[in-house]
């Protein structure tokens, strides 16, 4: 019964490690935005320097995310 059933899997475990690791640059932005959230709601006239700070850190998170997406591929 089983012999009949052919099921091919086909690609690469670095796309589904990169899948796996994108889970910490999602929480870490959701952290960052969230950080400045509080604080504005916290101290209203230091949004600025929050948010350009906080522009910083996402963009950061976000070019440790694309390196980890290129590796995946250029590995693959």
């Amino acid at each position: 019964m089983l012999g009949v059933l052919d099921i091919t899997i086909s690609g690469s475990l670095n796309v589904i490690g990169y899948g796996l690791g994108a889970i910490g640059p999602a929480i870490g932005v959701g952290m960052i935005f969230a950080a400045v959230i509080n604080g504005t709601a916290r101290q209203p006239e230091a949004r600025g320097a929050m948010m350009s700070t906080a522009w910083i850190a996402f963009a950061v998170v976000e070019a440790l995310a694309l390196i980890g997406v290129a590796l995946a591929f250029a590995l693959q």
